[in-house]
């Protein structure tokens, strides 16, 4: 015989399953209520959320400020140090540019007071090498040119005796060069100078002569010392001017040391 059995496997519903069921509905409740208090947690976050992110903005702005204005003076202070190093080394080029230009304006004055000095040493010179002096300094004259006497050969004084005694220094009366110096025969020991104005000066009777031929004297340079050598009565100087260097060419003396400002 046989049974028929009611199958209450899988292809049944337990009996408890409403008891489940009932906790599922709990536990979507529960879930349901989750959504809902995250939905509500997000909105109180979005609701609170402003006011929190809005201090960080703050602080961020604040922050970001402080950076820009830190930037913005150190900007400034760099901007200020470069205006002040050009407005420096303008002020230095401008300082070396006037040193150049007064050591330059002292340098030409320098250079001009040189040229002036220089000219007027030349010129000095140049003066000097043109005045004549008298053959002795604080003589005078004690036979006077073309005086008469048999003392000479010609009969007249050839030329002007000056005062001296033995060993006074005697002078070239001007510039020139020496074309005899030594033993003159009547004029004893004696000099000739060819003078740079083509004349010619006679010292005779000399003690000791201190020049030689072919020497170029100036005005007031010692020639020899004065004395009596040749035919003299006594010391003096025998000075004679000439227009060569030949006895006879004799010119008056006196008239010729007045005419290059020499009053004897």
């Amino acid at each position: 015989m046989a049974f028929t059995r009611t199958a209450t496997g899988k292809h049944r519903r337990p009996r408890k399953t409403g008891i489940r069921t009932g906790v599922n509905i709990a536990g979507i409740t529960t879930v349901a209520s989750g959504v809902v208090a995250g939905i509500a947690g997000q909105a109180f976050a979005a609701d609170a959320g402003p006011a929190s992110q809005d201090t960080g903005l703050t602080q961020a702005i604040e922050i970001g400020d402080g950076i820009a204005e830190h930037i913005e003076a150190q900007a400034q202070s760099q901007e200020t140090a470069a205006a002040q190093a050009a407005a420096k080394a303008k002020a230095e080029a401008v300082a070396r540019q006037e040193a150049a230009r007064k050591a330059e304006a002292a340098a030409k004055k320098a250079k001009a007071e040189r040229d002036a000095k220089l000219r007027a040493a030349r010129e000095a010179e140049r003066r000097r090498l043109n005045t004549f002096v008298a053959p002795i300094s604080g003589s005078y004259i004690s036979t006077a040119y073309q005086a008469s006497s048999g003392l000479w050969s010609s009969g007249t004084h050839t030329g002007i005796d000056f005062h001296a005694s033995s060993g006074t220094p005697v002078h070239s009366v001007g510039s020139g060069e020496v074309v005899e110096a030594g033993w003159g025969g009547a004029y004893g020991n004696n000099v000739v100078i060819k003078m740079n104005d083509g004349t010619y000066t006679q010292y005779g009777h000399l003690s000791s002569i201190g020049v030689s031929v072919g020497q170029k004297v100036t005005p007031g340079q010692q020639i020899g010392l004065s004395g009596a050598t040749g035919n003299v009565t006594g010391p003096h100087l025998h000075f004679e001017a000439r227009t060569s260097a030949d006895y006879g060419s004799d010119i008056d003396p006196v008239a010729y040391l007045r005419s290059h400002g020499v009053n004897v």
